[in-house]
């Protein structure tokens, strides 16, 4: 597959594209390298990323040749620590954006090819189909076998589906009765397939708390990690045209157990409203000019939102004693601050809140927000279990029984990924609402730990919890 230009090659400076295309003053960058002091990437990187700053400073194209601008796994990270409040992660994409532009080679094709094989999907489809969007990849790759073993694992555990399945957007919409009361219901790609687990227990876990959750019909992709990297407008119309119908319906919520999903909406509502193209899109799309009414969630805020920790208490029926747990947020559901409203973006405590109220310890540890991969799991595996086995070593350091998650990613890279690290322990991850359903007294069934990659059960029994 070859990928061409848009555009003609374009001389202007590249601080002066960055200012215009996403408001970023690149001067004011004074290269105190915290960018690069809290980048989990910057070991593999050639450019650290304030020399990628530099670079733009100083008008050198040859930042778009970069390794750096690809790997970036958009974790936010140096955008929250930046004094001077660079969005260096938006910078980061507009350079691949730049890159692709201007002609430039990919110096990670397998990125870019990643991105590219996402979007037409979702261009198709409206979602993506995780099994077929693989497979079609590493074939793309001409590495049809790799991870074929995790993969017939999945399929095992019915973590796959096969057959796919088209959304569109509906144009004709009826406000939905009792609309205030309610919660619009953003599950993500992978809650049909490889997160099904999740999907089930949050719905559990909404059921006992009394959250009436409502999935809005035609619900189409977030755009996920692909978007904001392949084309700027794209991003943000994709989360825009579920919010429409959102809207339309007349909720004023969204919420998201995925962060990848949650971040995408979350910077939709933040940033779409100064976006003319995308509004216009989404209009011509849904049929209605969205007003920008709808709140972005993630679901452990709606959970603590609707019902303070005595509430949650009460309902516990099997407590979680003697369990204790290592609460991994990664890197999006508190970053960037400035977007997601988060109090203390870096050592978060809402998850921690809610288990403590399931009866379970919580430990303080040092990799509560550090990055997973996310896709980098996909493209470039081994940095990805690099990334992930260092939060698994440090919660077991701590003195953790479990890792608890709430994000099919973040819990793919450590659970199902675990087997291929060299850690010499096995380390269960739950997603938090397996174990809300748990100790809410709901069937063992209802659990779904019979989809997690290791085996939880053994834990559990030991700790007497059923």
């Amino acid at each position: 597959m070859v990928m061409t230009a848009t555009h003609p090659t374009r001389a202007e400076p590249l601080s002066t594209v960055v200012l215009d295309k996403i408001g970023q003053n690149i001067f004011s960058c004074y290269q105190c390298v915290k960018c690069t002091s809290g980048c989990p990437l910057a070991e593999q990187f050639d450019l650290a990323p304030n020399q990628v700053m530099r670079s733009l400073q100083l008008n050198d194209p040859s930042v778009l040749q970069s390794k750096a601008i690809w790997l970036c796994a958009g974790c936010q990270t140096c955008a929250s620590r930046c004094p001077q409040d660079i969005n260096v992660t938006g910078v980061m994409d507009l350079l691949r954006i730049e890159a692709r532009q201007r002609g430039i080679p990919s110096a990670v094709p397998d990125i870019q090819q990643f991105n590219w094989l996402f979007m037409q999907f979702i261009k198709y489809l409206g979602r993506l189909p995780e099994l077929v969007f693989i497979l079609s990849y590493k074939l793309l790759r001409g590495k049809p076998f790799s991870d074929m073993g995790m993969g017939l694992r999945m399929l095992k555990k019915g973590k796959l589906r096969i057959l796919l399945h088209f959304a569109r957007t509906p144009k004709k919409l009826r406000p939905l009765p009792g609309a205030a009361g309610k919660v619009a219901y953003f599950p993500g790609c992978a809650a049909a397939s490889t997160a099904s687990e999740y999907d089930q227990t949050v719905r559990n876990t909404a059921d006992v708390l009394n959250i009436e959750l409502v999935e809005p019909p035609g619900w189409v992709c977030c755009g996920s990690s692909c978007a904001h990297a392949t084309d700027s407008t794209q991003a943000h119309v994709l989360p825009l045209r579920t919010m429409s119908t959102i809207e339309r319906m007349g909720m004023t919520t969204v919420t998201s157990p995925c962060s990848n999903c949650f971040s995408r909406l979350k910077m939709a509502e933040q940033e779409g409203m100064h976006d003319p193209r995308a509004l216009a899109q989404v209009a011509a799309v849904t049929g209605h000019e969205y007003q920008g009414s709808v709140n972005v969630q993630h679901f452990v805020d709606t959970i603590m939102d609707h019902a303070t920790p005595e509430k949650i208490s009460a309902k516990v029926k099997r407590p979680l004693t003697d369990l204790k747990v290592a609460c991994y947020y990664g890197c999006l559901i508190t970053r960037p601050a400035r977007a997601t409203g988060a109090y203390n973006p870096e050592y978060p405590m809402q998850m921690d809140h809610l288990l403590q109220s399931l009866g379970a310890e919580t430990v303080d540890w040092s990799y509560k927000t550090d990055c997973c991969g996310g896709s980098l799991s996909v493209t470039q595996t081994d940095v990805a279990l690099n990334m992930s086995q260092k939060v698994l070593e440090n919660a077991r350091l701590c003195g953790a029984d479990a890792v608890i998650t709430m994000c099919p990613m973040c819990h793919m890279n450590l659970d199902a990924r675990q087997a291929y690290m060299e850690t010499g322990f096995d380390l269960p991850v739950f997603h938090a609402t397996q174990l809300s359903t748990l100790a809410f007294g709901l069937e063992l069934d209802k659990c779904c730990f019979n989809k997690n990659f290791v085996d939880p059960l053994p834990l559990l029994q030991a700790k007497k919890l059923f």
